[in-house]
Parts: C-alpha cells; structure tokens; sequence
C-alpha cells in the first residue's frame, strides 16, 4: 500500500537579484568626488543588477514517515529549498505542497524572539506551530531537560551561548510534535555529546512516523539517518536513491579513478615555500598502480614531493575516508619514528604500506597533507583519489567472504578447552 504524500515540490525555481558590488569610499572627499563624476556619466553605462538562480525546475515528493537526506556543496539551494518548505520565503515558480505541521530549525534559534525569555520563547514556538497551551505543558518539562537550560529559563535568550540557543532550539523543534522536521545542519554546531543526543532525538522522531528532512555536509550522519537523499547541484537535482549509493557518487565527483594523480613541478602545485606535492598513488602487491587492489594483498599509498629547504620535523600524512565521509583512520610517516633524519632540499616519496585482509569491499577515499606539527600546514588536498575494494573470494576460497564495517582484519583467536581436568579424563577414558 503505497504511503500518504508528506511534500510535493512540483517544478520549483527561486531567483535572487544580485546587485554589483561599488567601490567603498571611507572619506567624505572620496564620496563627494564619486558624486560629481557620477553626474557627466551616461545612464547606459549603469548596470543593472544581476539574476541569480538557487533553484532550478526542482521536483521530488516525500512520503509520510521518510527520512530524506539533501546534501550538495555550499550554494548548491539545499537552505534556500528547506525555506521555501518551511514558508519563510516563496519560489519564483512552481509549487511545493506541504501536508501537515512543519517544525524548522533552519539556524540557530529560528523564530525566537530575542527579548523574551526561553520559557516565553518556547510556548511562543509551540504557538507558532499551532499548538494548544495544554499540548505545550505537556511537552515542556521533556523540552526543558533536553535544552539543559533549567537555570536560565526565565533569562532573555538574547544573553544566550550560541550554544544554549541551539540546544533549546532544537529540543522545542524536535518535541513539539510537528508532522513534518526541517533541519539544516543542526550538526555543524554543538559538541560531541549533543550531536549524539541530536541523532538519538532525530531517529526518535523518525521511529514515530514523523517526516524528517536534514540538510547536512556530515555524509556518516546521512548514511546512517536517512533512508533516501537528494543530491542538489547549481540549483537542480543531479540524483536521487539509497543514501549510500548517492553520497558516494557525492564524495566522488571530480576525482579520476586512475589510482593516481600527479602535479606539475614547477612551483604551481600544492604546497609552500618548504614542500610542493608532486604526486599522490596507490600500489598493488607486484607494485603496479591500480584503483581496485586485492583485499586480500597488501596495498601500499605513495606520495611523491619535493622540498624547497631543509625541512626538519617535517611531517607527512594521509587520512583513508570511507564511502559514507566518515573517517577511518589517519597515519603519518612520522608515526613509527619520530626521530627520523632531517630531510634536505630535494625529491622524496614517502610510503605507507597497508596490509592484505584490512579493508572491507567498497570504496575509500584518500586524503593528503603535510605540516610542521602544531606549527605549520604546507598542504592539505581532501579526497585526492579513490580505491575501490571489490570483492574477491574469502581467506581460504574462492567465495566472497561478505562480512560487515569497513574493516575486514583476520585477527589473531585461540581455542582452548574449559572442561575441568576431571572431565577431561572421563572423556579420555570412554574414548579409550
């Protein structure tokens, strides 16, 4: 039985106007002198502002009870397509038909007012929503408790930590029983601990049959929330499906799967006045660049630089980035020997082996960079190239050996006994 439509967007577009810039004049003679010139030039060489369009010919639909990621580089329309959702502005064109009650939280203390109190801001928002006073007592206490805000809940939110607006903003979006919840990066602010408390809030919310849109640039956190996301890119829809198959397509736009990537040595590329990267590659067991090494070999990470000047304490290192962005480890080669040799003007390649039997099928990114330790960066290149694990046969056979995360490590068992000795020999002697 198919579910009931929660939002409908049919063909949706939204134009800004972007005026140009004018050159800034900070003294009066400045703006007196633009003035007067301003009056011998041609009104044709006036220009008019310029057009802008967040959203293009946009067009999806939302079940009732769906979790639907939208994700896309900064500017690609997701705020501006989740304020159109929650009414705060209009599409130039098309429509988007909202079936229910929508609870926004599109930044930090969306819709409060910053003289009031957090107490009057919360039966505010809950009024907002068109809830009965009764439903909001109801669900203050719980909202109090999340927000941790007890102590300062009769003090204007004006005096706030960015951090205690977002908790209360969240716990009066998230508890006040909208149908549909707009979320827009709710997890870029906030420590770790609330985070957590975010997403246990969030699948909470979902596990009710609520609706639930999140806008995020944290890829885990969309793989494991949401059961389908939107990719939006320049203003249109570049793909739609399983959260897993579409942040990985994401996190690999604009990288060439060749198993390496080279930059040209002459000063142009990645780096300072101490190193410049020259190249980035993933090798085989028998030493051949691949993008697809065997889980069952090693595999070893190369990069190739030179360095300007003597560079003590010089440190390079990489990160190995799973398919859902989170990451899964990061190594430098300083880290079995702090005390290597100085290394002087010229070329290197630092390399890293990664053993046989450590990734799991699938796909993995590779960032790089160099520093000075607390000191200095010289380069950082995110998602510089790819690999891909496929999947081959297990350990011992020639089928595949499916097993779950993205580690695939044979680690060291033992099997012993824990019989009591008298059993032992009881076993021992019906067997003689």
């Amino acid at each position: 039985m198919p579910r009931l439509p929660a939002v409908r967007a049919r063909g949706v577009s939204k134009q800004f106007m972007v005026a140009d810039a004018r050159e800034r004049h900070d003294t009066l003679r400045d703006q007196l002198t633009e003035g007067f010139k301003g009056l011998f030039r041609f009104e044709r060489q006036r220009r008019s502002p310029q057009s802008f369009w967040a959203l293009r010919d946009v067009s999806f639909d939302v079940s009732q009870g769906e979790v639907v990621g939208i994700i896309g580089r900064n500017g690609a329309g997701k705020s501006t397509l989740l304020k159109i959702l929650s009414r705060i502005t209009e599409p130039s064109s098309g429509r988007i038909d909202v079936y229910g009650r929508v609870g926004s939280l599109l930044e930090v203390g969306t819709g409060f007012d910053r003289e009031l109190s957090g107490r009057d801001n919360i039966y505010l928002s809950g009024a907002i929503l068109g809830m009965r006073k009764r439903e909001i007592d109801r669900k203050f206490d719980e909202i109090v408790e999340f927000a941790q805000v007890e102590r300062f809940l009769e003090t204007p939110v004006k005096r706030y930590s960015s951090g205690m607006y977002l908790r209360l903003a969240f716990a009066v979006a998230a508890h006040l029983e909208p149908e549909i919840l707009v979320l827009d990066e709710v997890l870029a602010v906030g420590d770790a601990q609330f985070q957590r408390r975010c997403l246990g809030k969030m699948e909470e919310v979902a596990g009710q049959g609520r609706t639930v849109l999140f806008v995020s640039h944290n890829m885990a956190a969309v793989s494991r929330f949401c059961s389908r996301c939107i990719w939006l890119d320049q203003g249109v829809i570049r793909d739609v499906g399983d959260p897993e198959s579409i942040v990985s397509k994401y996190l690999s736009m604009g990288i060439d799967e060749t198993g390496e990537v080279t930059f040209p040595d002459d000063g142009t590329s990645p780096g300072s006045d101490y190193v410049r990267l020259l190249g980035v590659r993933i090798r085989d067991a028998q030493g051949e660049v691949t993008v697809a090494p065997d889980a069952r070999a090693p595999m070893f990470l190369e990069v190739e630089y030179r360095l300007l000047q003597s560079a003590p304490g010089l440190r390079v290192g990489a990160r190995l980035i799973g398919a859902d962005g989170a990451v899964l480890l990061s190594t430098t080669d300083l880290d079995d020997s702090p005390e290597k040799a100085p290394r002087l003007a010229g070329r290197y390649l630092s390399r890293c082996e990664i053993p046989g039997h450590f990734l799991n099928y699938g796909q993995y990114f590779v960032t790089i960079g160099a520093d000075f330790p607390m000191i200095q960066s010289h380069f950082a290149v995110d998602r510089v190239l790819s690999l891909r694990i496929e999947r081959v046969g297990g350990t011992s056979s020639h089928i595949p050996d499916g097993r779950e995360g993205m580690l695939r490590m044979t680690l060291p068992w033992t099997i012993s006994s824990v019989d009591e000795p008298r059993d032992r020999d009881h076993v021992a002697a019906l067997t003689s």
